[in-house]
């Protein structure tokens, strides 16, 4: 499951409105919203009550940040459900300092995210004597705005088990790379690791580290990766955006080798169609993500398409294509067994 990132520090517009039209339509499911804020309390809940009635009318389900000085402050009480339940929101992300008790008795009428980074198995023990409902937990690690704060990858995977173990799914966070969200524009993540990293190669990093949900920290995307992310959530497959117009290439839908090469990635389909001249053309570096056809000077093996994984130095056997651009080469490390990949050219992009 993936969800996406909308903020109530500004008034909505067409554009909000749009972008949650986008990521629904791209596969996305969950809207997380932060009502921690300084704002008037009257423009928030407004603002609030327009985001839950499009979520609403889009099928999308809306999670809210909570801290219970921060609801005080809007004039809601923690304690009080039928309050919280007339929010019109799906579910509440309980930040630290509110009661196992509140918890609890919250889970019973809504889902709701622990701080998955803090929970304690006395925490755990609390609300099972408060008979929580553990169908409506889940546990959602924090982002960090701060760069070098972010989680370390193994402290990650180790709570995520711990968590698991008490079947609690778990939720980080990836950065987005559109627009950044103030005030230090330096991404949201969850492992520092991935601060910088193409959102859908951190995507697929965190489900390896065991999350079972992935939100993007920041409040937007480009359009590009949107693309990307509805390819991948509907059909499995990765798009990589290309420094050249390959017609050849983007015309089809082509597949990694079974057999997982350490150093390049090998289209299976490349030897039987035979797309590219194989007279040998003069060699160059291939960087990591150059596009490659080998030459005659290969033998049988001409012919065969290939993108670089690591790289590599010139060979007189292998003729340059073009190169995957520099936003898309994270990508290139998820490519496993028998992968569906697509390409595209990516007009203007600054490289």
């Amino acid at each position: 499951m993936f969800g996406f990132s909308i903020y109530l520090n500004e008034e909505l517009t067409a554009s909000d409105h749009n972008y949650l039209l986008a990521m629904r339509n791209a596969g996305f499911q969950y809207v997380f919203t932060s009502l921690l804020l300084d704002s008037d309390p009257a423009s928030i809940l407004k603002r609030l009550s327009q985001l839950a009635k499009w979520c609403r009318d889009l099928e999308l389900k809306l999670i809210a940040d909570v801290s219970q000085t921060g609801l005080q402050k809007l004039g809601i009480d923690i304690n009080d459900v039928e309050q919280i339940k007339a929010l019109d929101i799906y579910g509440l992300r309980i930040d630290d300092g509110i009661l196992m008790r509140t918890v609890a008795k919250l889970s019973q009428a809504m889902p709701i995210a622990l701080n998955a980074s803090t929970i304690t198995m006395k925490d755990l023990t609390h609300l099972k004597e408060e008979n929580a409902n553990f169908d409506h937990l889940d546990a959602w690690h924090n982002f960090y705005p701060h760069p070098e704060t972010g989680l370390a990858t193994d402290w990650l995977k180790e709570k995520n088990e711990w968590l698991k173990s008490f079947n609690l799914k778990t939720i980080a966070f990836v950065s987005g790379d559109g627009n950044k969200r103030g005030p230090i524009y330096e991404g949201l993540p969850t492992v520092e690791q991935y601060r910088y990293m193409n959102p859908l190669a951190a995507s697929m990093a965190l489900k390896k580290l065991g999350s079972d949900y992935v939100f993007i920290g920041d409040s937007s995307l480009k359009d590009s990766t949107i693309d990307s992310f509805e390819k991948y959530l509907r059909d499995k497959v990765i798009t990589l955006h290309m420094d050249a117009d390959i017609s050849q290439l983007s015309n089809r839908l082509w597949h990694n080798r079974p057999d997982v090469a350490a150093n390049v990635i090998r289209l299976n389909e490349s030897r039987q169609l035979q797309l590219f001249n194989t007279v040998p053309q003069p060699a160059v570096n291939r960087l990591k993500g150059t596009i490659t056809c080998d030459n005659d000077r290969y033998g049988r093996y001409a012919g065969e398409v290939q993108i670089t994984k690591v790289d590599l130095p010139a060979n007189p056997k292998v003729n340059v294509l073009g190169k995957i651009v520099n936003s898309d080469l994270d990508l290139l490390d998820y490519v496993g067994s028998n992968q569906a990949i697509a390409f595209e050219y990516l007009k203007n992009l600054v490289k």
